[in-house]
């Protein structure tokens, strides 16, 4: 595997973008340092970048050595990713999109109602059918996720006797959720896309960082203890990313 260094602004955090050979692509590489994380991570993200976490006392050199452990993965993933459907930049009359993970189809208002859009029982009244859809509709989806998500969050909170201080639903560019050590809870409002047992799934997830602040083995059997079906729930997620983001 080569590397190119293309030196970019710095972050506290994170080093300068590298660029991979990963089979016959090119894919940028950006290290990230986290002294909460315990060991390396390797991520490829929905737009085509690799992550590679380096923990606390890890080093760039290291981390290269891992990310080139692991080539064969990312280049499948890299393909995999390729391969998905993905969400058409713009969105119009007669566009497909997920909510609460079905399928749903843009359409326009009853009796072509003028600046009136449907989609799956929802409406969304305003923008001009002629023009992208999208900004108003996501906007839309983005309102019933504040107003959707949250009380689910302090439903199962309370049902395994957990404690949240605040809920915050975000645009998260590369994260479903975050759980601070404060007990703050962000969830991305795209999740009102996913099915509900991929939703929930996600804010177990984040709840169950409550107990534990890590993603040990540990913290993968309370997981699974409170989410049986959590595997089937982040192979959802995996398949169907590229018409989330």
């Amino acid at each position: 595997m080569l590397f190119e260094r293309i030196f970019g602004p710095r972050t506290p955090t994170a080093s300068p973008v590298v660029h991979l050979s990963v089979g016959p692509q090119q894919l940028p590489l950006l290290m990230v340092r986290n002294p909460r994380a315990r060991r390396y991570l390797l991520r490829l993200r929905a737009d085509g970048i690799a992550r590679v976490t380096i923990p606390r006392g890890g080093s760039p050199a290291v981390a290269r050595q891992f990310v080139e452990r692991h080539a064969a993965w990312l280049e499948r993933e890299f393909q995999r990713l390729q391969a998905q459907p993905r969400k058409p930049a713009v969105w119009n009359i007669g566009t497909d999109i997920l909510l609460r993970g079905d399928a749903v189809r843009i359409e326009a208002g009853p009796n072509g109602e003028a600046e009136t859009v449907r989609f799956g029982g929802e409406s969304v009244r305003g923008p001009d059918p002629a023009a992208d859809l999208r900004p108003a509709i996501e906007g839309h989806l983005r309102r019933l996720a504040t107003r959707e998500l949250p009380p689910r969050v302090l439903e199962l909170a309370t049902r395994h006797g957990l404690t949240v201080r605040r809920i915050t639903v975000r645009s998260q560019k590369s994260r479903w959720g975050s759980c601070s050590r404060r007990g703050t809870i962000s969830l991305n409002w795209r999740l009102i896309q996913t099915p509900a047992f991929v939703s929930d799934y996600i804010c177990l997830h984040e709840l169950m960082h409550l107990r534990q602040m890590n993603h040990s083995s540990g913290f993968w059997r309370e997981v699974e203890r409170v989410c049986p079906d959590y595997r089937m729930a982040r192979h959802w997620l995996k398949e169907h990313s590229g018409l989330l983001r």
